[in-house]
């Protein structure tokens, strides 16, 4: 990675980081488009329990990676400002963070999984199938949080290609594993939705090990002889990363958490046909919300590069280029959602009744995801310059005390019904923008009048 002079060359380098980025982020959301797609094809029980498990995972995936994240700024900063001999003990400290935070997300999970699934009154068949998936994918925690560390690690020093071809080479694992588990094929056993879960556990194990074998083999990170130099566990530099990667993990949490809330509260609320179409639509925006989010990602790199290099207009440069074009391209994924809403329902089931009630979830998707992309971006501008403690009050705000309140208000007391829950978040993701946006007006004046000391 360098510090670009030109816009030209500036642009040049923004994508050259995205574009692995965003194809590593659209690999890993077509895993979790095969559990939906295979599991729907094996019936709606199966489709709906997939759907509550992943619901419960992903906030708590989403969580710890954002502590996990904490590894991009750091390093990007380091490398910034050419501290590169601080770069491998950073690193080594987040790995055994990983292990840690891995051991506590299991044991949690095996206290209150059982009386969350009971609380939520499912159907029996719905509910067995959610709790199995998730404990066939808990055999690949430990896994897939050391590969987010080792992820980061490389991303953060801008190379990001070599994530895309750790994920490339997984998917089509991904895909045999689901086919074998789901229906029974190459002499597994056909274990319907449930199968899903330990067919991503396994992918999350050969994704680890070839990330690895990456850090042996590629000379960029062989340097750092991570895996062959071990420091000892520090406490300190544990409690250094967690500041910075504490608050982005709720941040992304409070944000996520509003999803599977809502899909939590439609489960109580309304029938398993409500349940599948809620879960088309999430599974189908998120697939599009992985350019914004790839997108955010890239500018967390560039603007803490350009802030460990006191090149704070360049940081300036960057967060524009990033958040004006991720608005840009969700604007046109909008217009094509609204005219293709139908067919892409078609895709995950031939329930038509279940087609009809996610065409009309796709409308109000139109109108979140562009909040949506406009505070991812401002988000990954914001932890460039490690900027974490008021945008996670911000994002409790909008997202935990507007959004949620709002949406389970128009659903359960306006004709609305499942509807509201997605007007809620639409307001809730705005009402986040705005303060991210200000927030980000404040940050850079004060690092400007921070430089201009020195």
């Amino acid at each position: 990675m360098y510090h670009a002079e030109t816009l030209r060359k500036k642009i040049i380098l923004f994508i050259s980081i995205l574009w692995p980025i965003l194809v590593t982020q659209v690999s890993l959301h077509a895993m979790s488009l095969v559990d939906t797609l295979m599991s729907g094809r094996v019936g709606t029980d199966d489709l709906a329990g997939v759907a509550i498990g992943s619901s419960l995972w992903l906030p708590v995936f989403t969580g710890i990676n954002g502590i996990l994240l904490a590894v991009t700024p750091i390093i990007s900063q380091l490398l910034g400002n050419n501290k590169r001999d601080d770069i491998a003990y950073s690193a080594t400290q987040f790995l055994y963070l990983a292990v840690i935070l891995a051991v506590l997300v299991i044991l949690l999970g095996s206290l209150i999984l059982q009386p969350i699934l009971g609380f939520m009154s499912l159907e029996p068949n719905v509910s067995y199938i959610a709790f199995h998936y998730l404990v066939g994918l808990s055999l690949g925690i430990i896994p897939l949080f050391l590969f987010n560390v080792i992820r980061n690690f490389f991303d953060a020093q801008g190379l990001t290609m070599m994530t895309m071809a750790i994920i490339l080479m997984a998917v089509p694992f991904n895909a045999l594993f689901n086919y074998g588990f789901i229906f029974g094929k190459f002499g597994l056993p056909a274990l319907g939705g449930v199968g899903a879960g330990y067919a991503t556990a396994v992918t999350y194990w050969i994704i680890l090990l070839i990330s690895v074998f990456m850090t042996f083999k590629v000379e960029a990170v062989r340097q750092y002889r991570l895996f062959i130099n071990w420091f000892k566990p520090s406490w300190q530099a544990w409690k250094y990363q967690l500041s910075i990667g504490v608050p982005i993990g709720l941040s992304i949490f409070f944000e996520a958490s509003i999803f599977a809330v809502v899909t939590l509260l439609i489960g109580m609320m309304f029938s398993t046909v409500i349940i599948a179409a809620n879960q088309i639509a999430l599974n189908f925006t998120s697939l599009i919300f992985m350019v914004p989010l790839s997108i955010s990602m890239a500018l967390t790199i560039l603007v803490a590069y350009s802030v460990g290099g006191k090149k704070l207009e360049a940081a300036k440069q960057y967060s524009y280029l990033g958040v004006l074009g991720g608005m840009g391209i969700l604007g046109l994924f909008a217009v094509f959602l609204f005219f293709f809403r139908e067919q892409i329902a078609y895709l995950y089931t031939s329930d038509p009744e279940v087609v009809l009630v996610a065409s009309q979830f796709f409308i109000i998707a139109i109108f979140y995801q562009l909040s949506d992309a406009l505070q991812a971006g401002l988000q990954g501008v914001l932890r460039g310059y490690k900027d974490v403690q008021i945008p996670f009050l911000i994002a409790l705000t909008a997202y935990w005390i507007i959004g949620i309140p709002v949406g389970y208000t128009l659903s359960a007391y306006t004709d609305l019904g499942p509807l509201g829950f997605w007007i809620g978040i639409t307001l809730g993701l705005t009402f986040a923008a705005v303060g991210f946006l200000i927030r980000l007006r404040i940050i850079q004046k004060k690092a400007a009048q921070s430089l201009d000391r020195f």
